[in-house]
């Protein structure tokens, strides 16, 4: 049985939730989600909390109702507050330069790598070797940040690529004699 789905999930302020059938409807000050819950999965709102409650007694009915409130949580916390990843280029001429919807990347290859920045997902460039992704929907966010992430990962002798800020690379040592 799913722990974080029986605990129910208290509604955060400025946030609005409507519930029509197994439709979810979340509006905060930073954007608005539609969200169809799974069917064997129950929604209701008493008071300032939403509970999660399997509608029968089907196999992984519990899990279907925790990840439902994972995911509810996640939504509330993207329209009132917004997600952020940050990421950081090390290398020698490793640059990032934000221009409108697109990132442009230099990474060390023979041609700069142009990454199209989707819809409700924001980048910016405080320094050259800094990008800053933000949006409400977290997977999309997390998403984005390792798409960019994938052109050039961190590799384990000189710690050259990039990473999340914060990330512990493990270092090698280098070929002996």
């Amino acid at each position: 049985m799913s722990r974080i789905a029986k605990r129910g999930l208290p509604l955060l302020s400025g946030v609005e939730v409507k519930i029509d059938g197994q439709n979810l409807n979340i509006k905060g000050s930073k954007g608005a989600f539609d969200y169809t819950v799974h069917h064997d999965v129950e929604v209701a709102q008493e008071d300032n909390v939403l509970s999660f409650r399997p509608r029968n007694d089907v196999s992984g009915a519990w899990a279907q109702a925790g990840t439902t409130c994972a995911v509810t949580n996640n939504m509330m916390l993207g329209v009132s507050q917004g997600f952020e990843k940050k990421l950081q280029l090390v290398g020698v001429g490793y640059r990032a330069q934000a221009q409108g919807s697109k990132l442009n990347l230099t990474l060390g290859f023979s041609h700069p790598v142009i990454y199209e920045v989707p819809e409700g997902i924001t980048a910016e460039t405080p320094s050259q070797t800094e990008i800053v992704i933000r949006g409400i929907d977290k997977q999309k966010v997390g998403q984005v940040a390792a798409e960019i992430r994938a052109y050039r990962p961190p590799e384990p002798y000189k710690g050259k690529g990039v990473k999340y800020a914060g990330e512990h690379i493990v270092r090698k040592e280098a070929k002996k004699k």
